[in-house]
């Protein structure tokens, strides 16, 4: 008899529980909160706003009587218990930025956590700002951290029961090729579903090791930074690896450029999931299930999009984002600046109320600094991208402002470049920063990357001094 049992499956913690099923404690949490989440999500903007003041207001209040760094903060920003009008007092409290985090020391930590958060944990940005900063959570973030992960699965329609291959971990020694590592469950999201296994190998491993690992594993899902999965997509079409049962993408913690959706297309027939999420602040924004824009995750966080006054932006402006997780007492961060911008977009058509996210632009580091001192966004995310692989065989690039006159681009190339191509990208380089920079090309075999696997399209290295 054919099965007509639904994809995803509550997991059965219970000796002689087959179904309907009944998770453990950890999974009933995780339930408690995707239930909420299937209804807050289609909302009105006013509705949630009103949700996210009234449990900002409890999170001030806990940061007031246990976290000494933030008194002299919201005293200067008459912003006082009992934080019943939270509109224009947030407005004037000052982003918190790494350094000031990096001077607080532990008087950003709470003094006493409620019992019933669970016990602290903490972790290590990695600093690709130059300012690494430690944060604590506590179980309770962790809870809705893996809340908002089913949420991707669910909004995405995966079946939870398939193969999901993760290229992430950078520890050295960890998931190793040709093996990697394998799990019975996709982590966190078996306390509340059975799901099928997981398989891992290093970031680090070569293309082409990559490329032979995962087409012999052959996943149904595949979760990786979108710089890894460009170059992986382009080692599989030159070897002929196939991946039939690959359904979707998973792409995290890189700002995703149209090309790399265009690869994916061309490699597997699949399309890309982007999630916009930070190690210390967890989940900031999702992509929409229809659309390939961002919904920010209103039920976990206050996410802000402001101008250099720290307004409010508008729709279709630009800004910095500024996030306020609601659920972490152990250290709060309020109003933290995350060093990326966005762009604000309208109400979307799927009908759901949570806050649009046009794009993900990027760090203000990653900025090109023309010899007049103006800044310029690269916007490398932008569809123009595409018409420098048609240039040459590119495999993956980097482009270094090495000057204020200066720009180096570092490629890793199918085969050696003749004169008339290496000319038509320092011409698309041109066009595309509009300033007659000189333009140096590098070959390279490998681009270097993080320590955390990470790559970074664009790198000013222009002095700070005279920006």
């Amino acid at each position: 008899m054919k099965s007509t049992s639904e994809p995803r499956v509550p997991h059965a913690a219970f000796q002689g529980n087959v179904w309907p099923a009944v998770p453990g404690e950890k999974g009933q949490m995780l339930l408690a909160i995707l239930y909420q989440l299937e209804q807050t999500q289609w909302w009105s903007a006013d509705d949630l706003r009103l949700h996210q003041h009234r449990q900002l207001a409890a999170l001030l209040n806990h940061t007031w009587e246990t976290v000494p760094f933030y008194r002299d903060r919201l005293e200067a920003a008459v912003l006082t218990p009992p934080f019943a009008d939270l509109d224009d007092a947030w407005l004037r409290l000052p982003p918190l930025s790494r350094a000031d985090i990096q001077a607080a020391g532990n008087d950003i930590h709470t003094l006493k956590l409620p019992a019933d958060h669970g016990s602290i944990s903490d972790i290590h940005t990695s600093g690709s700002t130059g300012k690494p900063v430690r944060a604590l959570r506590s179980q309770l973030t962790l809870r809705f951290w893996s809340a908002f992960t089913l949420r991707e699965h669910l909004w995405h329609r995966r079946d939870l029961r398939g193969k999901l291959a993760v290229i992430r971990n950078s520890t050295a020694g960890q998931d190793m090729y040709p093996d990697g590592s394998r799990y019975q469950y996709w982590g966190s999201s078996r306390r509340a579903f059975d799901t099928g296994p997981c398989v891992s190998l290093n970031i680090n491993a070569s293309a082409a090791e990559q490329a032979e690992w995962v087409g012999r594993e052959n996943p149904d899902y595949l979760l990786t930074h979108p710089t890894n999965l460009m170059r992986l997509a382009r080692q599989c079409i030159e070897d002929g690896i196939e991946l039939p049962k690959l359904k979707d993408i998973q792409t995290l913690s890189e700002i995703l450029r149209p090309d790399v959706r265009d690869i994916c297309r061309d490699a597997w027939g699949a399309p890309i999931k982007d999630n916009y999420s930070g190690r210390e602040v967890g989940y900031i924004a999702l992509q929409c299930p229809d659309h390939e824009h961002y919904h920010a995750q209103s039920e976990g966080s206050l996410v802000e999009v402001v101008d250099d006054d720290n307004r409010p932006c508008g729709v279709g402006e630009t800004g910095r984002v500024l996030v306020t997780p609601l659920h972490n007492f152990a250290m709060p961060f309020l109003r933290y600046e995350v060093g990326d911008f966005a762009e604000v977009g309208p109400p979307c058509a799927c009908g759901r109320g949570l806050p649009v996210l046009n794009r993900i632009i990027g760090r203000e580091q990653n900025m090109l600094t023309l010899p007049g001192g103006e800044k310029r966004w690269t916007l490398l995310s932008e569809g123009g991208i595409r018409n420098l692989f048609k240039l040459a065989p590119i495999r993956e690039y980097q482009f270094v402002q090495k000057s204020l006159e200066t720009l180096e681009v570092r490629l890793v190339v199918g085969r050696a470049l003749e004169g008339a191509e290496e000319q038509g990208i320092r011409e698309w380089m041109l066009a595309k920063f509009e300033h007659p920079f000189e333009i140096d090309i590098k070959y390279m075999d490998e681009l270097p990357r993080g320590r955390t696997g990470k790559l970074q399209d664009f790198i000013s290295e222009v002095d700070e001094r005279i920006r």
